[in-house]
C-alpha cells in the first residue's frame, strides 16, 4: 500500500506543479557483466570465508555504520556524497536480459524492444537540446543492442566515441583523428563544395536543405573548437593522474568534459565484471580503477560546481553470486546473480550519505525495499523532469507508456523518494 501511495504521488506531482528539473546531465557507468554486491557496496564480512573470500576487512566510510568493500578506499571517504542502492533485483542470471532490464527499465516480457533510458532522455529533451554534439554518447561503444533506440529514429541512438582514452591520442570515430591534419580535411571540404553540384544550380528542397544543414554539422564537429571536449592532453597531469592512467579512468575523464560540453546522457563502458573464473585476481585491478575513476569524476564535478545538475548512477546488468564457487573449473570465481545486487548513485538532486535496501546475512535476498530498474529510472526521469507516467510515440501503436513496468507488481516498488531531494 505505501508504494502504491508514492506511485500515486508521483503521479500527481506534475499538476501541482512540483515538476521541478533537478539534474541537466546524466553519467552512467556501466559495470558490463555485473560487479559482485559483496566485494563492493554490500560487504558481509561475518558471512564466513564461503563469501568474503580474501576480501575479509571492508572499510568504514563516511557514512556512520555504512561499509564499503575493501579495495574501495577512495569511494569510502566520500560515501557522504553517495547513495548506496543495496536493494537491487532485475530477477535474471541472463546477460541479455539483464542488460535489457536495467538499460530500458521494461521487465513486462512484451513483444516490444524499449528505447534504453539514454535514448529516452534524448528523445523527451529534443525540443531543449541545442548542441553540435549528440545527446547521448557511449564511451567507447555501447554495452549491447539493448543500448540502443529500439523503436524510435535513428537520430536517439547513441554515439560510439571508439577509440583509446588512454592512448597518447583519443581517436574519436568520425570527429578526431590525429593522423589527419586540419588542412587535409579543409582541402577535402573545399573539393567536395566544388563537386557537390556538379556546376549545376540545385533546387533547395526540405531534403536538399536538411542535408546541407547536418554536412554543416558534421564539419563543425571535425573542424570546429567543440572537439577539443575529446582532447584529454589538455588537461594537467595531476588531474589526470587522479583518474587513472587507464583507459576506464580516461574514460571517465571523458565524460566530465562532455557533462561540460552540456551533453544529456553519457555512458563509461566497463568491461571485465564477468567473473566466472579467478574472480579475485581480476577484482584487484578492477576494483582499484573503478574506485580512482568514479570517486575523482565526482570530486572534479563537485569541483567545477556541476555535481549538483549532474546525475552519476554505478552498476551492471546484475550481480554476483555471494558464495563462490572454489572447485574446478572455477578456482574461486562468481556466477551471475539478479537476485540481490548493489548500485551508487549521487548528484542531480539525489540526497547523499543514505542507504536505501537491505539484504540477508549473505547478500542473497533483499529484505528491506527491493529497487527494480524501473524504480530507478523513474527516479532518474523525474529529476531530469521528465515525467517518468508519460508516454512515448511507437510508430505503429501509436502512444504507450515510456516505463510500462513502472507501478505494476512484481516489477515495480516506487521512485526512490526517500533520497529525492524535494521529494
Amino acid at each position: 500500500m505505501k508504494r502504491l501511495i508514492t506511485i500515486l504521488l508521483a503521479a500527481l506531482l506534475p499538476m501541482v506543479g512540483m515538476q521541478a528539473q533537478k539534474a541537466k546531465a546524466v553519467v552512467y557507468i556501466y559495470l558490463d557483466g555485473g560487479s559482485s554486491q559483496t566485494d563492493t557496496f554490500d560487504p558481509k564480512p561475518d558471512a564466513g570465508y564461503s563469501v568474503t573470500g580474501k576480501y575479509k576487512n571492508p572499510i568504514e566510510t563516511k557514512i556512520p555504520g555504512v561499509l564499503f568493500g575493501e579495495r574501495l578506499v577512495k569511494l569510502a571517504a566520500i560515501a557522504d556524497r553517495l547513495a548506496v542502492l543495496r536493494g537491487m533485483c532485475d530477477g535474471t542470471n541472463a546477460h541479455e536480459t539483464g542488460h535489457y532490464r536495467m538499460l530500458t527499465g521494461d521487465m513486462t516480457g512484451q513483444d516490444i524492444v524499449y528505447p534504453s533510458y539514454g535514448a529516452m532522455i534524448a528523445y523527451k529533451k529534443q525540443a531543449e537540446y541545442d548542441n553540435p554534439l549528440f545527446p547521448y554518447i557511449c564511451i567507447t561503444e555501447a554495452s549491447t543492442r539493448f543500448n540502443e533506440a529500439g523503436f524510435l529514429n535513428v537520430m536517439f541512438k547513441p554515439y560510439d566515441t571508439g577509440g583509446k582514452p588512454n592512448d597518447k591520442f583519443f581517436d574519436v570515430s568520425g570527429i578526431v583523428d590525429h593522423n589527419m591534419s586540419d588542412a587535409l580535411m579543409e582541402s577535402r571540404r573545399a573539393l567536395l563544395g566544388e563537386l557537390s553540384a556538379l556546376g549545376k544550380p540545385v533546387q533547395q528542397t526540405e531534403e536538399v536543405l536538411k542535408a546541407a544543414k547536418y554536412r554543416s554539422q558534421g564539419w563543425e564537429l571535425m573542424l570546429g573548437d567543440i572537439r577539443g571536449c575529446f582532447d584529454l592532453n589538455a588537461e594537467p597531469d595531476s588531474v589526470r593522474n587522479a583518474y587513472g592512467r587507464n583507459n576506464f579512468g580516461q574514460s571517465c575523464l571523458a565524460a566530465r568534459k562532455l557533462v561540460e560540453q552540456g551533453v544529456l546522457v553519457t555512458m563509461v563502458r566497463f568491461r571485465g565484471w564477468d567473473t566466472h573464473k579467478e574472480h579475485f585476481k581480476r577484482m584487484d585491478q578492477r576494483l582499484d580503477e573503478l574506485d580512482a575513476g568514479v570517486s575523482s569524476l565526482i570530486l572534479d564535478l563537485e569541483a567545477r560546481g556541476l555535481l549538483d545538475s549532474t546525475i552519476i548512477v554505478v552498476g551492471g546488468e546484475f550481480g554476483r553470486t555471494p558464495v563462490i564457487g572454489f572447485g574446478p573449473p572455477w578456482n574461486g570465481g562468481r556466477g551471475h546473480y539478479g537476485a540481490a545486487f548493489s548500485y551508487i548513485v549521487a548528484g542531480g538532486g539525489f540526497k547523499g550519505g543514505v542507504v536505501v535496501g537491505a539484504t540477508d546475512a549473505k547478500g542473497e535476498k533483499v529484505i528491506d525495499r527491493k529497487i527494480y530498474p524501473a524504480d530507478l529510472w523513474a527516479s532518474v526521469y523525474k529529476l531530469m523532469g521528465i515525467d517518468p507516467l508519460g508516454t512515448v510515440t511507437h510508430p505503429v501503436l501509436g502512444e504507450i507508456p515510456m516505463l510500462p513496468s513502472y507501478g505494476r507488481e512484481g516489477q515495480s516498488n516506487g521512485m526512490l523518494t526517500e533520497i529525492m531531494e524535494g521529494l
